[in-house]
This record gives structure tokens, C-alpha cells and sequence, in this order.
């Protein structure tokens, strides 16, 4: 069915599979229905990929892998710069399709595309610069290394970043002489098949970069468990981290997991509240908390708890979900039906568990949107540390506020949970501030600030927030590998 948002949005890909260059359908002729998270209404259809059609795409990747490692390191820069640049071009598009798909307001959607745009770029820099090392070893011995690419890269993405977190995967792993195959989240699949195309217009060999789309136990488990397929980068939750964790080992595949969080954020006495209030407005309720990182739990020294919490309710209470492609939107619905039923539990979960609920805890009534996802902005105070509200992903626009007395307590709080993604802290004393960060083990840590990403800075977990970095240098290592050569001169 056609909406105004389609038309908006510009001609969508087609509802099928990119492999080796090409568009095809599914094998068996199944596809997926996706709905515009803002109405619950149909958009379009995808293709669902079978085992075959994985394995189609594992041969097509395979076949190309050889050509494009040994391309010129300076010729797969320049044609990843000009993938950076046709993302460029059809920034605006691209961003509407996001917003059609996953519900994002659309000038949230606009920076995902931006931030698209400078990982490609990052990652092309580095295409020249990726080399080996002349090592002094011992006797009449010439010792060099070499650092080669790991070959087909199988890359699983979630729905709440779709295209940008795709970028994270592919231009490393393309920059790195890798070839990849590509699975997109069967919420959020449109931006992939758009991402396959335009790469192949800006001259992207075929088979370099395949698409699958279709759903985690059929199309993700067929990946996974390809036998050609030699390194798998996985984002999304925990529990399927596991599962993908679990599968590999059985192939001795490595793997790469950025899985989920339950991130800290800690206000002292001493920080310039009105900056918290709108730093912890931000980590919450950004893509309507639909972040790994999202700064769910606010933990506040208890002498200006009240305080925060009054200009942090301020601003809550202004925020007014919305038409996701109205440029002046801040909050947008959540990304499925099922999405919009869990957070409505886990609220409910808060309520039975004794939290005081200052605000929302209920679905929102949007006026022209009657069908869609949404849930009210939400804060609880007084959270159990061990509760399930405090404990639990909720990935919705859900805050747990919890307070401490001094330092100690905060560092024990903030590590009191099986996460470790990420971190702020909000304090004006610099000693104190670096002192805390090097105490809470999480993978990323915003000193008063927070959720700011650069392509050049490694991100990633620790504890069951997985292991691995993207972006930055250390995430070049997980798409290359170390050889070592040795040539006797006696």
C-alpha cells in the first residue's frame, strides 16, 4: 500500500536478495512483511533468505574475495571514498527510509546518515595504511609480517541503527580486503539493500558486498553456521550473543559481539545540574531509548537528588511523542509490536517491584497514529539495585533513578549489574572524574557528557556486553591476521 511517507521516501529497493552483484529472490519464494513503526501498517515486502540463498551469498563472497584483497590498497580506498560520497548524495533519502522502517524521528535519522557517511570515509583512510613489521629475531634470519584479510566476513546488524551500524561492519571489513555478507535486521532491512546498490553504482565489484535478508533462526543461523564464512560480527542482544557465541565455537569461527547494556549514569553533587538534567534527558530518551548505550539507570547523590530529578521531569514532560517525519518530532514509537509489549511489561515489572513512578508508565495516544508503537516517556524513582528494572535491558524510553552517598557507593552501583558498555559520569572535580572511569568497567565512559561516537574512537563491551571493538584502529584487528615470514640469509 502506498502512503505519503513512501512517496516521500522515493523509490524503495526491491523486495529481494543482493548476491554477486545482482538482484534475485528468495529460492523457496518467501518473503517477510515489514510495517511502518508509527502506524503498524504494511510498507513492503523482503525477501526471506533460505539456507541456499546464504549459501548463494557465502559462494559470491568467497569467489570475490581473492580479486578484492589484492586489488591496491589505494584503489579500495578510492572505491569506498565513493561509497561515502553516494551515501552523501542520497543522504535525505536514505534518512526517510530509516524513519519509514524503524519510526525514528527524522532528524535523528539524518545523523545516523551523516555518521554513515565519515565511517566510510574513516575507513577508506585505512586501506593504505594496514601493513606488517620487520621483527629482530635471532640468528641469520630475515623475520617479517604480514597482515592479511580473514577472507568473508558475516555481518548481523540490529534495527534500531540499521545503516549505521552496517557501515561499523562493512567498511572495515572492506577497507581491510575483506569481502561480506551482509544480514540486516528483519525489522529494519530497507537502508541494507539501498547500501548494496548504491555501492555497486560507485563501483563496488560484484560480490564484494551481499545482502540477505529475512529473520534471525533462519536467515542469521544459515550465516552463522556456514562453514565458509570465516569471522562473524554480530550486534544485538545478549541472549542471541550467546547463541551466535555458541555456533561458532562449534567451527572455531571467531566472533566479534556487541550485545546489550544497562548503562550507568552518575550525577556527583559538585556537577553543573542543569548540563545532567539535559545530558540524562538525552541518554534516555534519544531514539526512544532504543540504544545499547542508553544512560537507563541515573544514579544521584542523594543531597541534589530532588533537585535533578525536579529539572529533569521539566524537561520530560515537554516531550511529546510525534509524527516521526516532522522535523520538530523528539520522540518516536518503538520499533515493533513485540518491542511495544515488552517495555509495557518491564514498566509494569517496575511498578510491582516498589519503584516510585514519577512519570508516564503506559502507552502514548499520538493523534493521526492510532495503531503505533508508542510508549509514554517514563521515569521511576527509588529503583531496588537488584530489581528487574535496574538490572534488565528495558530498551525503551524507561529511566531508573537510583541514589548513593559517596564515591565508593557510586562505583559499586555502577558496576552492579552483568553490563559493561558504557558509562557517564557528571562532576566538576577532573581527579575525581578519572578516578571513577578508571574504576567502572565499561567499554566506553563520557565524562559530563554523553553517547557522542567518532568513527576513530573504539567502541565495544565488557562483562555480557560482549568483546571486540568497532571502529577506531583496534577494529582492525578483528578483520585481519598476523603472518608471520621467515627467510634464512646463511
Amino acid at each position: 500500500m502506498a502512503t505519503a511517507a513512501e512517496a516521500a521516501a522515493g523509490r524503495r529497493a526491491p523486495p529481494r536478495l543482493f548476491i554477486g552483484g545482482c538482484w534475485r529472490d528468495a529460492s523457496d519464494g518467501r518473503v517477510l512483511l515489514t510495517e511502518h513503526p508509527a502506524t503498524a501498517e504494511p510498507i513492503g515486502e523482503v525477501a526471506l533468505a533460505g539456507t541456499p540463498d546464504v549459501a548463494a551469498a557465502v559462494g559470491a563472497a568467497r569467489e570475490a574475495a581473492a580479486r578484492w584483497a589484492r586489488l591496491d590498497a589505494a584503489d579500495r580506498s578510492a572505491i569506498l571514498w565513493k561509497v561515502a560520497d553516494a551515501v552523501e548524495a542520497h543522504a535525505e533519502r536514505l534518512a526517510l527510509l530509516e524513519v519509514l522502517d524503524v519510526g525514528k524521528p527524522i532528524r535523528e535519522a539524518r545523523i545516523d546518515i551523516r555518521e554513515t557517511v565519515d565511517t566510510f570515509r574513516y575507513f577508506a583512510g585505512w586501506s593504505t595504511k594496514i601493513h606488517g613489521d620487520t621483527v629482530p629475531v635471532r640468528g641469520a634470519v630475515f623475520n617479517y609480517t604480514l597482515r592479511e584479510p580473514v577472507g568473508v566476513v558475516g555481518a548481523i546488524v540490529p534495527w534500531n541503527f540499521p545503516l549505521l551500524q552496517a557501515a561499523w561492519k562493512v567498511a572495515p571489513a572492506l577497507a581491510c580486503g575483506n569481502t561480506v555478507v551482509l544480514k540486516p535486521a528483519e525489522q529494519s532491512p530497507l537502508t541494507a539493500l539501498e547500501l548494496a546498490e548504491l555501492a555497486t553504482a560507485a563501483g563496488l565489484p560484484a560480490g564484494v558486498l551481499n545482502v540477505v535478508t529475512g529473520d534471525g533462526p533462519t536467515t542469521g543461523a544459515a550465516l552463522v553456521r556456514h562453514g565458509d564464512v570465516d569471522a562473524i560480527a554480530f550486534t544485538g542482544s545478549t541472549e542471541t550473543g550467546r547463541v551466535v557465541m555458541r555456533e561458532a565455537a562449534a567451527r572455531t569461527c571467531p566472533v566479534s559481539l556487541e550485545l546489550g547494556g544497562k548503562s550507568p549514569n552518575i550525577v556527583f553533587a559538585d556537577a553543573d545540574l542543569r548540563a545532567a538534567a539535559r545530558g540524562a534527558y538525552n541518554a534516555i530518551f534519544y531514539n526512544a531509548g532504543q540504544c545499547c548505550t542508553a544512560g537507563s539507570r541515573l544514579l544521584v547523590q542523594a543531597s541534589v537528588r530532588d533537585a535533578l530529578i525536579e529539572q529533569l521531569l521539566e524537561r520530560a514532560r515537554a516531550l511529546v511523542p510525534g509524527d516521526p517525519f516532522d522535523a520538530r518530532t523528539r520522540l518516536g514509537p518503538l520499533v515493533s509490536g513485540e518491542q511495544h509489549a515488552r517495555v509495557l511489561s518491564c514498566i509494569r515489572a517496575g511498578v510491582e517491584d516498589g519503584a516510585r513512578l514519577l512519570l508516564g508508565g503506559d502507552a502514548a495516544a499520538v493523534d493521526g497514529f492510532p495503531g503505533g508503537h508508542w510508549v509514554q516517556p517514563t521515569l521511576f524513582a527509588e529503583v531496588d539495585p537488584d530489581s528487574a528494572l535496574a538490572q534488565q535491558e528495558v530498551f525503551g524510553p524507561v529511566l531508573a533513578i537510583l541514589t548513593f552517598e559517596d564515591e565508593a557507593e557510586a562505583i559499586a552501583l555502577a558496576n552492579r549489574t552483568i553490563y559493561g558498555l558504557a558509562a557517564g559520569i557528571w562532576t566538576a572535580d577532573g581527579a575525581r572524574a578519572h578516578r571513577v572511569a578508571r574504576e567502572i568497567r565499561a567499554g566506553t565512559v563520557w565524562i559530563n557528557m554523553y553517547n557522542p561516537l567518532d568513527p576513530a574512537s573504539p567502541f565495544g563491551g565488557m562483562k555480557q556486553s560482549g568483546f571486540g571493538r568497532e571502529l577506531g584502529a583496534d577494529a582492525l584487528g578483528f578483520y585481519t591476521q598476523v603472518k608471520s615470514v621467515w627467510y634464512g640469509l646463511s
